[in-house]
Formats: structure tokens, sequence, C-alpha cells
């Protein structure tokens, strides 16, 4: 187990349906769904996955995070501090529900897609605190342990963002170059006697 120093914002995306309900007595809309499934692995490029662990958002749900259409900040359908998000985890994974403003038409016309079915997916976007690394020859991967959540977001394409992958490959790169350096100094220590 590692803790990353990275201070490069993540985005991930789930491809899970998301889903509209309207509330019959106070005539409410809402849109929701869940943001990341845990112990799922997720493919970042070939023979490379990548997982979030059921305890990754331990104590990341007190911070005020807001729901974004696309991940784009001007359009903001909720907001935790403001009760127009709920966030929370149970044994599947990270589950969120929005309270449609219906004087935004932004928000309005998202709620409508959702409905429609033409868009139905989420992502979220957070800094990854802690996270495990596994390597066994022909296969990477990454369990995401603790993570620093900022937001979550409907999204119309969901999938990692070419900086998440490049960042990836960059880090497994790292480890793979420091696990071969250890193994090349343990081999030369035992090759002269000192071990």
């Amino acid at each position: 187990m590692r803790t990353t120093d990275r201070e490069t914002r993540q985005v991930r995306s789930v491809p899970l349906q998301f889903k509209t309900r309207a509330d019959d007595a106070t005539g409410d809309k809402y849109i929701g769904g869940y943001f990341s499934v845990f112990n799922t692995n997720y493919e970042i490029w070939p023979g490379a996955t990548e997982s979030v662990a059921p305890e990754a958002f331990d104590g990341a749900l007190a911070d005020d995070i807001r729901c974004l259409v696309d991940h784009d900040t001007r359009l903001v359908l909720g907001r935790t501090k403001a009760g127009t998000l709920t966030l929370k985890t149970d044994s599947r994974g990270l589950w969120g529900e929005v309270k449609i403003n219906p004087n935004d038409s932004d928000a309005m016309n998202l709620y409508e897609r959702v409905n429609r079915g033409d868009v139905d997916q989420c992502s979220f976007g957070f800094d990854i605190v802690e996270e495990e690394f596994e390597d066994n020859g022909s296969s990477i991967h990454w369990t995401i342990k603790k993570v620093k959540l900022y937001e979550v977001s409907v999204v119309t394409f969901p999938a990692y963002s070419d900086t998440s992958v490049s960042a990836r490959k960059k880090q497994a790169e790292t480890i793979k170059k420091r696990s071969l350096d250890a193994w090349k100094q343990s081999t030369l220590k035992k090759l002269k006697g000192e071990q």
C-alpha cells in the first residue's frame, strides 16, 4: 500500500444507468444513480485495470461536493452544502441524487435528456489519497483505497480522460522501474554474499 503525492485531479466515469424520478406530492424532480461501484474492475487500457474499494469514500462525503453536468463547473445541478445533492455509500457503491431546480433551464433540459434515456451515465472528480498497486506480470491493477471527492457529474460520454490515462501509465512505468532496480540491488548483494 502506498500514499500518492500527486496533485492531479482524477476523473473516472462509470457506465451505469441514471434514472429520473418525480415526487407526486411536491412536484420535485430528481436525477439519481450510482457514481461509483465498489470492487468492479474498470479497464484503463488493455492489461491495466482499476477498482474502487468500499472504504474509498469514508470521510470524503463530509466535504462540500457539487453535482455538475459533464464536469463543467458552470453547470452546477446541486450541492451537498445547499441540501440539493444527497450522497451516500452502501454495499454497492457511491449513490447520489440531485434535486433539479425547475427555474434552471439547463437542469430541466438535462432532466428530460435523462428521462428519455439520451444521457444515462456518470462520473466523479477526485484526488487519490491512498491506493494499492499490483503487477502480476501480464497485467497491472490499482485499487483506490481513499479519495478526496470534489464533484460528481452526469455525463454524455463516460471515459477516462487522456490525462488520467497518461498519469496512470507514467505511474506504472515508475513503479515497474523501481521494482526492477530493487530486484537488481538485491541480486547484486546476493552475488557478493552480502545477504
